[in-house]
């Protein structure tokens, strides 16, 4: 059994990809689903505050709650792309690792 993520362990594995797939995720399904335009705010504050943190853990418990209130704790819609999914999958796996 692989061991828990570090919260900066997780965040480095995924940020690149976020970066990359929640602008798209928000152009692509945001008309469907506007509540990825609030996924897409806190991403970009959560992302701006674990870059001004360097190495050490930011605060993130607000933003955190927002997302998993905002996405039903991370629960993929049933019509959405994989690139979706992925975008949860990674947020839960962070958040998993900030709550540890």
């Amino acid at each position: 059994m692989s061991k828990q993520l570090t919260f900066i362990e997780a965040w480095e594995r995924h940020f690149k990809k976020l970066e990359q797939y929640v602008p798209i995720v928000a152009r692509v399904h945001g008309g469907h689903h506007p509540e990825f335009h609030e996924v897409h705010k806190l991403f970009d504050t959560i992302n701006k505050k674990c870059k001004e943190a360097g190495s050490e853990k930011p605060e993130l418990n607000e933003e955190l709650v927002k997302l998993r209130e905002i996405t039903n704790n991370y629960t993929v819609p049933v019509d959405v792309c994989e690139s979706y999914e992925a975008v949860y999958k990674m947020l839960a796996e962070v958040d998993k690792a900030y709550q540890a």
